[in-house]
């Protein structure tokens, strides 16, 4: 046999790696022997191999996922430690978000919701029947910021060849939208002009899913809210805030809760107010 080769106890003791370790490495795509015996079954192992098995080992304890793993260990140069990078980077802001939601947990189960609501002012606003050009999905919490993003920025720009944008556009929650329920949610834009509207959805309607409705007149229970606090789960305490003022006035829901995007996105700063979260009421 090569001598260059080392049987999987040899290789194990030298990378400090479990041959248990190293077969599941083996079955997973991540680090395969450079030889299997026909015969026997026994693997084998080139000695520079090692430091490929210590750094799956290590990106494991960091519970990088299995894809992601087989990216850093077959880059090449820095675009490994880039790799890295990134997917700490996510890591980072995940647990900064799971903090906050624990924050926000500990002033529930503690009682303390009364104080997270009082700082939410709640009014209301009587709105006029409205016509929109709306894109619905199903989707989870995880990938809602990048749809109303996009689905937003779409119907933005197709407001243009229906008369123009005729209010401020606005998200509605048919349904829960959480890490286990998928709405659906619905962007709508306001639009001056419905034949327009519904002539450029006939044409080009169909790629995004896009329909023309006319959504009725209502009166709104809102509070408004700055750009950080439209973040998970700062923006569930609003919503919390709503209800809580509808049940101590009396009002009822009369249609899905919505968010309202009065402002800039872009322009605005973490303090800056740029959403109004609210229900329809009676």
């Amino acid at each position: 046999m090569n001598e260059e080769l080392l049987t999987i106890g040899a290789f194990a003791a030298r990378a400090r790696l479990s041959a248990k370790a190293l077969r599941l490495y083996d079955r997973l795509g991540l680090l395969a022997p450079a030889h299997v015996d026909e015969a026997s079954g026994y693997r084998y192992y080139r000695a520079d191999q090692v430091e490929r098995a210590r750094l799956v080992a290590l990106l494991r304890q960091l519970d990088m996922p299995l894809a992601r793993i087989a990216e850093v260990v077959g880059a090449r140069g820095t675009e490994a430690a880039d790799l890295l990078a990134a997917y700490w980077a996510d890591v980072e802001t995940r647990v900064a978000g799971q903090r906050t939601l624990a924050e926000y947990l500990r002033g529930r189960l503690s009682g303390r919701s009364s104080e997270m609501y009082d700082k939410f002012v709640v009014e209301t606003v009587d709105v006029p029947a409205r016509v929109v050009i709306t894109e619905t999905r199903h989707t989870l919490a995880d990938e809602l910021p990048a749809w109303i993003g996009g689905s937003l920025t779409r119907l933005l720009e197709a407001a243009r060849e229906c008369g123009g944008v005729a209010g401020a556009p606005f998200v509605v929650y048919h349904s829960e939208v959480s890490m286990e329920s998928d709405g659906p949610a619905e962007s709508c834009v306001p639009v001056a002009d419905e034949a327009a509207a519904r002539a450029w959805v006939e044409a080009h309607g169909r790629t995004w899913a896009t329909r023309v409705r006319v959504e009725p007149a209502a009166r709104l229970a809102y509070t408004r809210i700055t750009k950080a606090q439209v973040a998970h789960p700062q923006i569930l305490a609003a919503f919390e805030a709503v209800e809580q003022w509808m049940g101590r006035e009396g009002l009822e829901m009369a249609g899905p809760c919505r968010e309202v995007y009065f402002a800039d996105w872009d322009a605005a700063g973490p303090g800056d107010p740029v959403c109004d979260v609210a229900f329809p009421v009676k």
